[in-house]
C-alpha cells in the first residue's frame, strides 16, 4: 500500500463512495482525487464538490459528459442495433468505458499512481471499469475496496460512517430506495430487494421515468425522426444534438409508457441476475433505426450486421469497448451507415413504438415500380423466377432422388 501516493476515485458523493474516500485515506495513507461525471443521471452532481472539500480533497473534477456519452458511445452502439441476449439495451455497460477513460485521463494529468471505483466483487462493472483502464493505461494500479474490506452490508457501512464522522444524511438514507440503481441518459436500472426473486412482479412505485402503459394517454404521439449516417439528428424537423435527442425521447416516450424491461441476464462473472430497466429513448431509437435501415441498407449488409450484432453486444456487455475486435466491428458497422439517411415516423401508444412510415429521398433502395402488385410495365420479368427456383432446388432434388 505504501507505493500509492495518490489515487483517482470515481466519486458520486453518496454513502458508498464517501466511505471509500475516507477508507482510501486511512488504509493507503494517500491523497485522493475525486472525479464525478454527469452522464444524464438526472441528479445534481455539484453537491459532490462540497462533500469532497469537507473530506480534505484538494483536486476535484466534476465533468458534464452528456454530449460525449451520447455522441461517442451510445450513438455508435445503436448503429449496430445492439442488444445483449436479445433484450438488454446495454444502458449500464456503455457508460463504463467513458468513465474508465476519464479516470485514466485524470490519473495521467495529476500524476496519480492508481484509480479506484465502488463496484462490488459480484458484478460486471468491476470488469468493465478495469478492462477499460488497463486498455488505456496498461500499468495503472486499480483499487477496488469491495474486494478488500469487510464492510459487506449496509449496516456496516452506516456504522463506519458514524464512527468516522462522515457526513451522511442518515434520515434520508433510511428512506432510500431499497433497489440498487444506476442511471444515465440511456437508462435507469433496478436490482435487489424483491427483484432478487425472479417470480416477483416489480412494484409500480419503483419505476421513475415511465408511466404504466395502461395509464398512458389514450391518444398516440407521433414523432418524425431524421437520420444522417445512422444517427438521429432531428426530431419533427428540429435539429438536435445527440444528448438533446435522448433527453427529449426519454421524456416523450416515458410519458407514453414506452421503455420498460424485466430481464434475467447472464453476468460475465458467471451468475444469473434479474434486473429491471427503463430505456424510453433507447427503445424508440432502436426501433426507428431498424426501420431506416430496412429502406436504405442492402440485404447482404443488413443480414451480416445482424449476424455480427450479438458478438458486438457481448463485447460491450463484458467490458471490451476498447478492444481491437470491438473497434474492428465498429469500423465495419459505421461503413454500412453511409446511406442510412432519411426520416422515420413513429407512433408512441401505451407502451408501444409503432412504425408509421419511413422515407429517404436520397438513399432508398425501395423501388415501387418493381415491388408493385399492379402492372409494372416490364420492370420485372416474372418468368426469370422459374430458372432461379430450379437452380436453387437442384441440390434438394438430387438429395430427394438419393433418398428414394
Amino acid at each position: 500500500m505504501s507505493d500509492v501516493k495518490k489515487v483517482v476515485l470515481a466519486y458520486s458523493g453518496g454513502l458508498d463512495t464517501s466511505i471509500i474516500l475516507r477508507w482510501l485515506q486511512e488504509e493507503y495513507n494517500c491523497e485522493v482525487v475525486t472525479f464525478t461525471a454527469d452522464i444524464g443521471q438526472g441528479e445534481e452532481v455539484e453537491p459532490a464538490r462540497a462533500k469532497a472539500k469537507a473530506a480534505g480533497v484538494k483536486e476535484i473534477y466534476i465533468d458534464d459528459m452528456r454530449e460525449e456519452f451520447a455522441r461517442d458511445f451510445v450513438f455508435p452502439m445503436f448503429r449496430a442495433n445492439a442488444l445483449y441476449e436479445g433484450e438488454y439495451r446495454l444502458g449500464t455497460s456503455i457508460a463504463r468505458p467513458l468513465i474508465a477513460k476519464r479516470l485514466v485521463e485524470i490519473a495521467q494529468a495529476t500524476g496519480a499512481d492508481a484509480i479506484s471505483h465502488g463496484a462490488t466483487g459480484k458484478g460486471n462493472d468491476q470488469v468493465r471499469f478495469e478492462l477499460g483502464a488497463y486498455a488505456l493505461m496498461p500499468d495503472v494500479k486499480v483499487i477496488a475496496p469491495w474486494r478488500e474490506w469487510d464492510l459487506n452490508s449496509r449496516e456496516k457501512l452506516m456504522a463506519y460512517a458514524r464512527d468516522h464522522g462522515i457526513e451522511i444524511d442518515f434520515a434520508k438514507q433510511s428512506k432510500k430506495s431499497p433497489y440498487s440503481m444506476d442511471a444515465n441518459l440511456l437508462h435507469i436500472s433496478y436490482e435487489g430487494d424483491i427483484l432478487e426473486n425472479p417470480w416477483n412482479e416489480p412494484e409500480e412505485d419503483m419505476w421513475r421515468w415511465t408511466v404504466p402503459p395502461e395509464k398512458a394517454p389514450d391518444e398516440p404521439t407521433y414523432l418524425e425522426l431524421g437520420f444522417e449516417k445512422g444517427d438521429i439528428v432531428a426530431i419533427d424537423g428540429k435539429a438536435m444534438s445527440p444528448a438533446t435527442v435522448m433527453e427529449y425521447l426519454n421524456k416523450v416516450a416515458g410519458a407514453n409508457g414506452v421503455g420498460r424491461d424485466d430481464l434475467v441476464e447472464n453476468r460475465y462473472v458467471g451468475m444469473k441476475s434479474r434486473g429491471c430497466y427503463e430505456t424510453p429513448a433507447g427503445t424508440v431509437m432502436l426501433k426507428a433505426h431498424r426501420a431506416m435501415e430496412s429502406l436504405t441498407l442492402d440485404r447482404g449488409a443488413a443480414h451480416m450486421k445482424d449476424e455480427l450484432m450479438p458478438r458486438y453486444a457481448e463485447l460491450i456487455y463484458n467490458g471490451y469497448w476498447w478492444s481491437p475486435e470491438r473497434e474492428m466491428l465498429q469500423a465495419a458497422i459505421d461503413k454500412t451507415q453511409e446511406h442510412v439517411n432519411g426520416t422515420v415516423r413513429v407512433k408512441l401508444y401505451k407502451g408501444n413504438v409503432i412504425i408509421a412510415g419511413r422515407k429517404s429521398e436520397s438513399d432508398s433502395l425501395f423501388d415501387e415500380s418493381i415491388a408493385t402488385f399492379e402492372d409494372d410495365a416490364g420492370a420485372y420479368n416474372q418468368k426469370d423466377a422459374e430458372g432461379f427456383i430450379k437452380l436453387n432446388a437442384l441440390r434438394l432434388r438430387i438429395g430427394a432422388k438419393r433418398r428414394k
